[in-house]
């Protein structure tokens, strides 16, 4: 289970399943949207999908807040385009990937949790993502899945 995780070999031999790749294609297009939306129209992203009140602040502290959300985005964006880079051209490094982004999200969910914002109403965002999550979870689960491995010749 480790070499999968771990291959001696990153070259195009991928051996998990083909429709954790589609997944991971539908993961890595929604976050990259998701991404250039809070690089490129942070304050709608905040205050309508997040639910954050970024109105109540005052304009140097949304100015701040835009600014740091606009930084995540962009570090969100650039780990889309490595998911990218992998995808179509070091599969076998497709699982490893699809663990990293888990712990991220996982992590992430962790700090919010020990350090929330307030939010107001219920804002979409938070299901889409972890719908999000979902995908990923199983794309991971299938990617460690033997589905496209040659099978030894049986002897009969």
């Amino acid at each position: 289970m480790l070499n999968r995780l771990l291959p001696s070999v990153a070259d195009f031999t991928y051996k998990g399943s083909r429709v954790s790749l589609w997944l991971l294609g539908v993961v890595l297009f929604m976050k990259l949207a998701i991404a250039l939306g809070a690089i490129f129209n942070g304050h709608y992203a905040a205050s309508v999908a997040d639910g954050i009140p970024i109105d109540l602040y005052t304009p140097q502290a949304t100015q701040a807040f835009l600014s740091l959300f606009a930084s995540l985005g962009l570090s969100q964006f650039m780990l889309g385009l490595l998911g990218v880079l992998l995808l179509f051209r070091y599969r076998p490094l497709v699982p490893l990937f699809l663990l990293v982004l888990l712990i991220e999200y996982l992590a992430r969910k962790g700090i919010n949790a020990y350090m929330p914002i307030a939010r107001s109403g219920n804002a979409p965002g938070g299901a889409i993502n972890w719908g999000i999550f979902g995908v990923m979870l199983l794309a991971f689960v299938l990617s460690m899945r033997q589905g496209n491995a040659p099978q030894p010749p049986s002897e009969a």
